[in-house]
């Protein structure tokens, strides 16, 4: 397959079956990741979103290659800089070899800002990670929990991230083993100025906290039925 028709399929936004054909024939992959280079903002970004497809789909296929998306984290492109994040987190349930464990600390440091769009796309990838990887739960759990005190570009910002957080909350707190500063935050956020992060709030403690750690009277009597 040639680097002129693979880029056509992409340029078309055949996506789905490009996704399907790279996963039978992971011999194809060089022709994608050279496609990130190219000149034409619909080839490269259909290429990014390829490769997110394929890690979604079949991790995998992507894992020898994670190193290329370690890179990505230094993109001063944020679009490939959130690829990056999205993939790495769905690459954490095939991470044999625990290369991400090693590179955890530069994953998680855009959680403490500035850019709200780059952490909450590694908070949600953080989730994954600790879902994944259940001994890395509570330092993850920690990291996302700064989220609260973070500096964005504003304070709707943040309560946006915040959101986010709940949501990523929600993906690993079976697997924590102290997770009373988990629910505490949460039921701060019942508080939240945001209407949407005032639900998901009310959900979250619903399902992961129905008698209380910490939890006012009111709200065990009252606040769940935020739905």
């Amino acid at each position: 397959m040639n680097i002129a028709p693979l880029h056509a399929e992409i340029a078309k936004q055949h996506f789905e079956s490009l996704a399907k054909a790279l996963i039978r024939q992971p011999a194809r992959l060089p022709e994608v990741f050279e496609g990130l280079n190219a000149e034409k903002a619909r080839i490269k970004y259909g290429c990014l979103k390829l490769l997110r497809l394929v890690s979604e789909q079949k991790p995998e296929t992507l894992y020898p290659h994670i190193e290329r998306f370690f890179e990505l984290l230094d993109s001063k492109n944020n679009v490939f800089k959130w690829g990056g994040i999205i993939i790495i987190g769905n690459l954490a349930r095939v991470d044999a070899e625990r290369k991400i464990d090693a590179q955890l600390d530069r994953f998680l440091q855009p959680i403490r800002g500035r850019v709200m769009i780059t952490a909450a796309n590694v908070i949600g990838g953080a989730g994954k990670i600790a879902q994944a990887k259940p001994q890395l739960a509570e330092k993850i759990a920690r990291a996302v929990l700064q989220v609260e005190a973070a500096k964005y570009q504003t304070a709707e910002c943040r309560n946006v991230a915040i959101g986010h957080a709940i949501k990523s909350f929600d993906l690993f707190f079976t697997r924590l083993k102290q997770p009373k500063t988990v629910v505490e935050f949460v039921e701060r956020q019942l508080n939240n100025r945001r209407s949407a992060v005032k639900k998901a709030a009310a959900k979250f403690l619903k399902k992961h906290a129905p008698n209380g750690v910490g939890t006012p009277n009111s709200f065990r009597a009252n606040a769940c039925g935020l739905d």
